[in-house]
């Protein structure tokens, strides 16, 4: 197929479409910040959504850029990497994330992204379109993230449960009211650098192929403060109806275990943008939250509700590959 060379204005919509996902990302990601705080009661809804909203957005001095790297020429092959197939892969994960959200389900956005992003690079190029490596590196880390959050959270549980044996619950409560609003704010820095930087490599590499970058790949300034105000803004807004499921149905939370589930999300967070490895926010805390709960007793967590969270996990990526490929396809047909 021809290179596709896109009008200022039409450059400029596919853009707005990208932080449209960014703000929706953060409107359906929003519970995994606050959800621990808001369901022990350490902060009213609006006070933690704004806490989080700002670590979300300060992100960007905390973390490089490794994971936009990885999403913008690790997951597709660079050539093969059109409008099309970045406006195919943007309808592919907002159509996804929108019907999870209405579900009430946390999904992953990060791999919604993901998914559209294959399914339209394959729509054009067939399997030889897809970077092998960065696309194995990320489905491995479907299963990777929310067991690391998952035992990480176990050992937080047991180390701390072991230090404050002699401590008072009421004293452990308090202390821990205020070291949750530390751990919020940890994970909403993790959520903001991993997060955010999915967007900023789609359009890095948008700007890339039609040869607005020079002859190499880097993501610009606005694009890194656009993409972190976007995803601010989602957060600000909340995302009420996941906020339940999180912070109350899968398992009770007291702020001890609120802060050993965010603590145990942002250390695998942290890691893996360090690494360059754009894994799930959601699967993250997710698999902390039950960490933290089975710690206690396994009949502690909801394992129905659980077990429909993985299902909502394992259909993104092809869901919204699936979404993506299709929107490609018309998108071809009606140019």
């Amino acid at each position: 197929m021809d290179a596709v060379t896109l009008s200022i204005p039409a450059l400029i919509a596919i853009i707005l479409v990208a932080l449209a996902f960014d703000f929706i990302n953060g409107l359906h990601d929003a519970a995994n910040s606050i959800a621990t705080v808001v369901s022990t009661r350490v902060l009213p809804p609006a006070y933690a959504v704004a806490w989080a909203a700002f670590f979300n957005f300060i992100a960007f001095l905390f973390f490089g850029l490794h994971v936009a790297k990885t999403v913008g020429t690790g997951i597709v092959e660079p050539s093969v990497i059109d409008p099309y197939v970045i406006l195919a892969a943007l309808m592919g994960a907002i159509g996804w994330n929108l019907f999870t959200w209405w579900l009430g389900f946390p999904s992953s956005s990060s791999h919604a992204l993901i998914g559209g992003l294959a399914g339209a690079g394959i729509s054009k190029a067939g399997l030889d379109g897809l970077a092998t490596a960065g696309f194995v590196k990320t489905s491995v880390a479907i299963v990777g993230s929310p067991v690391t959050g998952f035992v990480l959270a176990i050992i937080l549980m047991a180390v701390l449960s072991w230090a404050l044996r002699r401590a008072t619950p009421f004293l452990v409560d308090r202390g821990f009211r205020h070291l949750q609003l530390i751990s919020a704010a940890l994970y909403s820095l993790g959520h903001g650098g991993n997060d955010a930087q999915k967007t900023m490599g789609i359009i890095a590499v948008l700007l890339y192929s039609q040869g607005h970058l020079g002859g190499e790949f880097h993501v610009p300034f606005w694009v890194i403060i656009a993409s972190q105000v976007a995803m601010g803004l989602g957060t600000l807004m909340g995302g009420w109806r996941i906020v339940r499921t999180m912070g109350s149905k899968i398992t009770d939370l007291k702020p001890f275990q609120g802060f050993c589930a965010e603590t145990a999300g942002a250390m695998t967070l942290f890691g893996a943008t360090y690494l360059g490895i754009p894994v799930s926010t959601t699967h993250t805390i997710t698999g902390a939250i039950v960490g933290v709960g089975s710690a206690r007793r396994a009949s502690a967590v909801r394992w129905g509700l659980a077990a429909n969270i993985v299902w909502a996990w394992i259909f993104t990526i092809p869901a919204a590959g699936i979404i993506g490929a299709g929107s490609y396809w018309l998108i071809t047909v009606l140019r």
